[in-house]
């Protein structure tokens, strides 16, 4: 049973997808009722946030196992009892922590702090409350008062105001270690932990600044990408959209840091990102470029740099595409604001970043296509886009494969969609399980952890020549 209202989608958005997710492929093979049934799980599982905290280890600087002691140690001490951590089989760098919640016995305090969905969001997979994040505190709140705390899920809530009627929902009680005239001075955003959670609605420690060189936070399809890729020691990887640069970390740690990756992304501030990531992580076959991909493949040799794009054709032995899309997978997420148009402009620009990346590989080399959305036509129809434009490319095996096979509607044979990865939450019944995930055995945790994440897309392609390419 749901917590949370299902997310809530401009009308048009909602047609659309329920018209994709009624397509006469899933209607002819489950019926009306069940690809409805569908449809109304999903919208009710992306408003909730997953079961488990994915920590993904840093293996080029740490054991496993070393990383695993110190995580209990450092998690007994926040949450004051030892939190069951379990090593995934499949992907063996991955520790998933049990996610305690929705809590529904808690009770609301008359003093309310409202913050920012953004902030609201956070705060359910475990964050405490900062400054910038809030909205609206009482009058009088000082520091050490019992708040509740709420989101509003819309951004109606003017920034300052001292209470707020509109559309919010109920994340938790904590603690202010701010007063309210500190949170909103006139010298401009305060910084710092403005309310500490005491009993968020869904109990999850906090990583903030924990372990920063061993631990990476990472959702679970995110992580199975890079081990997908498969990328091995000397070689040559590109990452073409790298913000914030959590696969490309992972990349050359899989290929213990012997090699090249290159990590591309338009935005000046997110390349810092990614470099400062790499440096904590103590990586350096990482070269990061603020450079537009769709730019990346070069004319001639003489617009070849020394290092640094554009490239020359075949030039790269793996890369990664996680191309930029329309977000929709992402958990939790309450209300979905974009409309219909933004939401379809991202299939022509990942056709442009497809063509450049089919240019670049090797022959002989994997191509690895991901998105973190659920539509059709970022997913399954790039894929028939895929092999009908390049006849050079295959649909290849994944290994692992822990999600389900590809969405039907695209026109794909069956055989193709098994060779696909989509990560679809709608397979799990919210609080409908027979008993708590912590009475679970280990065996069904991890069924569970497979199924409970984020909504996401894995395809992984070979270049058998360059023929056609």
């Amino acid at each position: 049973m749901s917590f949370f209202p299902k997310l809530k989608l401009h009308l048009e958005v909602e047609e659309h997808l329920r018209g994709v997710f009624q397509n006469s492929e899933l209607v002819s093979t489950l019926g009306v009722q069940e690809v409805e049934r569908r449809f109304e799980s999903l919208l009710v599982c992306l408003s909730h946030p997953p079961a488990f905290t994915t920590v993904r280890i840093n293996t080029h600087l740490i054991s496993v196992e070393s990383a695993k002691q110190l995580l209990t140690d450092e998690l007994e001490k926040q949450l004051k009892r030892k939190d069951l951590i379990i090593q995934h089989p499949e992907l063996p760098d991955v520790l998933l922590v049990p996610v305690n919640g929705p809590r529904r016995d808690l009770e609301r305090y008359s003093s309310e702090v409202i913050v920012g969905a953004q902030c609201g969001n956070a705060v359910l997979r475990g964050a405490h409350v900062f400054a910038p994040g809030i909205l609206s505190a009482p009058k009088n709140m000082k520091v050490g008062d019992a708040v509740s705390v709420l989101s509003d899920i819309e951004g109606k809530c003017k920034r300052g105001a001292k209470d707020f009627l509109g559309s919010k929902i109920f994340i938790g009680n904590g603690t202010a270690k701010m007063s309210r005239s500190e949170i909103f001075c006139a010298n401009g955003l305060m910084k710092g932990i403005g309310i500490w959670m005491t009993e968020p609605v869904y109990l999850s420690p906090s990583f903030d600044n924990l372990l920063p060189s061993f631990l990476f936070l990472q959702n679970l399809p995110s992580s199975t990408v890079s081990h997908v890729l498969g990328p091995t020691s000397g070689e040559r990887i590109l990452d073409m959209c790298a913000a914030p640069g959590g696969k490309t970390t992972h990349i050359a740690a899989l290929m213990h840091d012997q090699g090249e990756v290159i990590a591309l992304d338009k935005t000046p501030n997110k390349i810092q990102k990614i470099m400062e990531s790499a440096e904590v992580l103590q990586l350096k076959s990482i070269k990061a470029f603020c450079f537009d991909s769709t730019k990346a493949i070069a004319s001639s040799k003489s617009e070849v740099k020394p290092e640094g794009p554009p490239f020359l054709a075949e030039s790269f032995d793996r890369i990664l595409l996680d191309a930029p899309c329309s977000g929709m997978g992402q958990r939790p997420n309450m209300v979905y604001s974009w409309s219909l148009k933004e939401v379809k402009s991202y299939q022509p620009l990942q056709r442009k970043l497809l063509n450049v990346a089919v240019k670049l590989l090797k022959p002989g080399g994997t191509l690895v296509y991901s998105t973190c959305t659920i539509t059709l036509a970022e997913n399954e129809e790039q894929v028939a886009w895929v092999l009908e434009s390049f006849p050079s490319l295959r649909l290849q095996q994944q290994v692992p494969h822990l999600g389900g096979e590809g969405m039907m509607g695209a026109g794909l044979s069956h055989e193709q969609l098994k060779l696909l990865q989509r990560f679809d939450p709608s397979e799990v019944a919210l609080k409908n399980s027979c008993k708590p995930i912590h009475e679970c055995s280990t065996e069904d945790m991890i069924s569970l952890a497979n199924k409970d994440t984020i909504g996401f897309f894995i395809a992984k392609f070979v270049k058998t020549d360059s023929a056609s390419s």
